[in-house]
């Protein structure tokens, strides 16, 4: 396989038809080896428009759901990110280059252990990978500036929007089933928040979220 065509297309064959048309954005998945945060048998599937399995259960989100996420989030170099679910750590390392500090919780240990053996590989030092349970964020840590929750829920937690700044964004995909929007939250005062649902998507949930209430006839 010649690995930087494969990357060449996936960004202008999935990722620039996605509406991901910010150079910075495009710039650093060009950058940062995809291929490197995938299991070794999966390497040659790594730019390919897909969800793939990093194991206990888990999946990278689809190339082209990272990079919108990204895009839209606007992430500055003086922030300071939060993300649920570090997977293999390449939502992470994407973070790290755009961001001051990234702070990224994992459930699976075995994954944690991946995330910062691929991390430290990639030369990235100012990212930390933790494992936790990431429902109920790191309140402690905030408030963050960025939030990113790298799977799906059916709601967004309060608790975790609790841990917002003023003018920070969470970004989530959210629904069930084949129904699931992109869902970006601004903290516009200390009590309000605004928010936008600018694309659809579907992705895998993340672990230990609660699931809303259903109506038993």
């Amino acid at each position: 396989m010649n690995t930087e065509q494969a990357r060449f297309n996936m960004i202008e064959q999935q990722i620039r038809p996605w509406e991901v048309l910010d150079s910075h954005v495009l710039q650093l998945l060009a950058l940062i080896k995809r291929e490197d945060f995938v299991l070794p048998q999966h390497k040659a599937l790594a730019f390919v428009d897909m969800e793939l399995p990093i194991g206990q259960g888990q999946v990278m989100l689809a190339p082209k759901v990272e990079a919108r996420m990204l895009q839209d989030l606007a992430v500055q170099r003086h922030e300071k990110v939060l993300e649920i679910g570090a997977g293999s750590g390449y939502m992470a390392a994407l973070l790290a280059h755009r961001a001051r500090e990234v702070l990224t919780l994992e459930i699976h240990q075995p994954l944690v252990q991946m995330a910062q053996r691929n991390l430290a590989q990639a030369g990235l030092h100012n990212v930390e990978v933790r494992h936790a349970d990431g429902a109920s964020g790191s309140a402690a840590d905030g408030p963050f500036d960025v939030i990113v929750l790298s799977g799906s829920v059916t709601q967004i937690p309060a608790s975790l929007l609790a841990q917002l700044k003023v003018g920070g964004r969470l970004m989530a995909i959210v629904g069930a089933g084949v129904s699931m929007q992109a869902t970006l939250v601004t903290r516009t005062s200390p009590s309000s928040t605004h928010s936008s649902t600018p694309w659809d998507t579907v992705a895998a949930p993340l672990v230990n979220f609660s699931q809303p209430s259903r109506f038993v006839f």
